[in-house]
């Protein structure tokens, strides 16, 4: 009966101490306290001049010492450094473990070791968005439209997507064997794939010749999108390019230096987004000079939703208070913050918020929503509101005839076009 209360015991302050983390001197060098930390909080009369630090210390090493099983030293660690950072309230604010670490880094640099497909979610496991020339996967032959039902012989049916992309990358070399249901095809293939180092594209465009409308899509803001951008652009304006449709749609953001980087492309020394920090001190970025300081010399749609969020609304915002750019869409997400990222010793990371950011017309655009977390107001708001019917079966993303929102961003440009 004892050992089940000091069990109990244990488990609450554990809990509470969790809540309360550890210095963040030791945070963000990685450190963690040392079996000769250990005070004489257990075993002495009760104090409340306890640091909280100190009473997460000997916490910690009373579990580690008289736990009635053995506990990994790093379990500890990790689930103290995701309480600590849940107890802030701020969604974008994250511990970030060593795999989750490595695949941000990934994400922001815009390389990764896989196969070289989009995945998007499917009742059967994932569905094949898209197979990018040149990749293993491309090779091997998995093509937009298949099913995935497993990997490596493991079903992946009723798992998140995430999950799934989790199990499909490994290391780069190896081999991933993929079940996969071809469209029209009842019976399953193996296909077996090496991973491989990508260059993920993050940015891809289309030539609509009976509008003479260039379309870009950007999926994120990663080192290497101002390139991919560059690159894009240049063939868009080998054509008889009169208008131009940015869409910004689901991008979840990045790298607020590629997204001065190519909104440099627009405007020449132009305030971008002023941060600022809690003790009030304020910090600028400002596009650069030497790209073009003319635009691009056509209309400019952006097409925006509520998962374009981050560096993709400064993005958008930047062109449209400089009025380089007609927003269509629904309203953005609202986040309106900054986060740095604090490498840990281990491969590990911390993600936190250091300042909030407001666009050059000094609009707050900073999400708000209701105690069940349903949205109230923020984001950008569109220009023009236009949100197709989603149970609409007809639509498909990226179609002219058949993208009721692209449809839309054609025709204003056609509208704003000279007549032949």
């Amino acid at each position: 009966m004892r050992r089940a209360k000091f069990a109990i015991s244990t488990s609450l302050l554990l809990a509470v101490s969790f809540i309360f983390g550890f210095g963040w001197r030791d945070v963000r060098s990685g450190a963690w306290p040392s079996v000769g930390a250990l005070s004489e909080l257990f075993g002495r009369a009760r104090t409340t001049s306890q640091a909280a630090d100190a009473v997460f210390r000997n916490a910690y090493n009373r579990i580690t010492s008289d736990y009635i099983r053995p506990v990994e030293p790093k379990t500890l660690k990790y689930a103290g450094m995701g309480g600590m950072m849940a107890a802030l309230g701020d969604p974008h604010t994250l511990f970030l473990p060593q795999e989750a670490a490595r695949a941000f880094a990934e994400d922001t640099q815009g390389t990764l070791v896989g196969i070289g497909a989009k995945l998007a979610r499917d009742p059967l496991g994932t569905r094949v968005d898209k197979v990018f020339e040149g990749t293993p996967a491309y090779r091997a032959g998995l093509r937009k439209g298949d099913v995935i039902t497993g990997v490596d012989g493991k079903p992946v049916a009723g798992k998140d997507v995430d999950e799934i992309v989790a199990m499909v990358r490994g290391e780069e070399g190896k081999i991933v064997k993929l079940t996969v249901i071809k469209p029209g095809s009842a019976k399953p293939v193996v296909l077996s794939i090496k991973r491989a180092r990508i260059v993920a594209p993050t940015i891809e465009s289309q030539y609509f010749a009976d509008s003479h409308v260039g379309l870009m899509v950007i999926y994120q803001f990663a080192e290497n999108t101002p390139d991919q951008f560059d690159h894009e652009l240049a063939s868009l304006e080998k054509e008889d390019l009169r208008g131009l449709v940015i869409d910004l749609r689901g991008n979840p953001g990045g790298l607020l230096q590629s997204t001065v980087e190519m909104l440099s492309r627009f405007v020449e020394d132009k305030l971008v987004v002023k941060m600022r920090s809690r003790d009030g001190a304020e910090e600028v970025a400002r596009t650069f000079s030497g790209y073009r300081s003319d635009g691009l010399g056509v209309p400019i749609i952006v097409l925006v939703n509520e998962d374009t969020a981050s560096a993709a609304e400064i993005f958008a915002g930047v062109l449209h208070d400089y009025r380089l750019a007609t927003i269509v869409g629904e309203h953005t997400y609202g986040k309106a913050s900054v986060q740095n990222i604090f490498s840990l010793r281990d491969g590990s990371s911390a993600k936190v918020t250091i300042a909030r950011y407001f666009l050059p017309s000094g609009v707050d655009i900073g999400r708000r929503v209701d105690e069940d977390g349903l949205y109230i107001s923020g984001g950008l708001q569109p220009d023009i509101k236009f949100v197709p019917d989603p149970d609409d079966p007809d639509i498909k993303i990226g179609d002219s005839k058949h993208d009721p929102q692209l449809r839309k961003a054609i025709d204003l440009i056609l509208a704003k076009q000279p007549k032949d």
